[in-house]
């Protein structure tokens, strides 16, 4: 069929655009297929490697176990050069003495050698006849008992993170046959305390004298289904921290304006534990003789403190001087008794703010 010069024009018109759409298509098209080729290639000649990794979130000062890791194969470039497998890693910061003196770790070839306090020539050898450790001492073998401890994270850290040394730290939580869990709802929390963290417990008097009187304990939140309580916590105490704490609640009460409180620790896992300043009163000291429920360790290092001179001087001096004025303090203690109703009103706000049901407990006393 004939066609006039205008639909001859747009026909060709028509045809050029489709060829030129044909070309910018190609080249596109080639270009991403050179794209891809370079990516393959690249794959092809990095070389992966497998890590472990962490497969939750942990906060410093959490226990790190074996289950929390996973293996997974990365680059080799972005790996750690202090990067770790588990058991090793775990094994090499568990291991103290009886007495509490780390054993430290170190492999040679995958093998690995034992020392007291990392000194070399202590090594720590395992008698194949009856599987118990010794060291070499004078050509004669000097056996020595060793306990395990919880190994902890030092820093915070994400789920996938590779393991490493920089992570991990050693925990000087050693387990003793007097630690018990305890109960307290008479001791002023911060605000935003949460389950895991690791607080300091303090008596400060009216005077302003502030005083240590356990340190860097873990806190466990108890709930149920009434909601989760803004005033009681559960944390691990041995023997005589029991005790200690215990005479402390019972002057915090009795001295006018004085306050039991709670700090937190800002990286428990890398932060050392402070030592207590606080000392029990002559009565307790007493009657630490004839307390068949102290162990031994416990009593010595309850009497040990009682007896340091700059300790029990700073008692006789603030301590002693406070309760001497028990009952003339009133402004005091309606000024304190405002600040603990202050602190546990924002604590359950704070609470409230997490979507977190809340109860409120008496604040009037301690099951320990």
């Amino acid at each position: 069929m004939a066609s006039n010069p205008m639909q001859r024009q747009a026909r060709n018109f028509f045809l050029l655009g489709m060829v030129f759409t044909m070309l910018i298509a190609g080249a596109i098209i080639a270009l991403l297929f050179m794209q891809i080729q370079k990516e393959r290639k690249e794959k092809e000649e990095l070389k992966l490697v497998s890590v472990y990794v962490l497969t939750q979130d942990v906060k410093s000062g959490d226990v790190i176990t074996k289950d929390m890791f996973k293996t997974l194969s990365v680059p080799e470039e972005t790996v750690p050069s202090d990067c770790a497998d588990p058991d090793m890693l775990l094994n090499a910061y568990k291991l103290f003495t009886k007495d509490g003196v780390p054993i430290t770790s170190d492999f040679n070839n995958g093998v690995q050698h034992l020392y007291v306090n990392g000194d070399k020539s202590s090594e720590v050898l395992k008698d194949e006849v009856n599987g118990k450790l010794y060291i070499q001492r004078n050509n004669n073998k000097e056996y020595i008992e060793t306990q395990e401890a919880p190994v902890v994270a030092k820093i915070d850290a994400k789920a996938n993170t590779v393991l490493s040394k920089s992570i991990a730290a050693r925990s000087y939580e050693l387990p003793t046959n007097d630690v018990r869990e305890q109960e307290y709802n008479c001791i002023v929390l911060p605000i935003d305390l949460q389950e895991g963290d690791h607080i300091d417990v303090r008596l400060i008097l009216p005077n302003g004298q502030d005083f240590i009187v356990v340190s860097k304990k873990r806190v466990s939140i108890p709930s149920n289904d009434g909601g989760t309580p803004t005033d009681t916590i559960h944390i691990n105490l041995a023997e005589e921290e029991t005790v200690s704490l215990s005479c402390a609640i019972v002057e915090a009460f009795k001295i006018d304006g004085a306050k039991l409180y709670a700090t937190k620790y800002t990286d428990a896992g890398i932060q050392e534990a402070a030592s207590p300043t606080y000392v029990v009163n002559a009565e307790v000291a007493s009657l630490m003789d004839s307390d068949p429920n102290i162990v031994e360790k416990a009593k010595t290092a309850l009497l040990e403190r009682y007896n340091a001179k700059n300790l029990k001087s700073m008692r006789e001096q603030f301590i002693n001087n406070a309760l001497s004025q028990y009952g003339e303090n009133e402004r005091y203690k309606t000024k304190m008794d405002e600040s603990i109703k202050s602190t546990l009103e924002s604590r359950q706000k704070y609470l409230e703010s997490l979507g977190t049901p809340t109860t409120t407990t008496s604040t009037e006393t301690s099951t320990n």
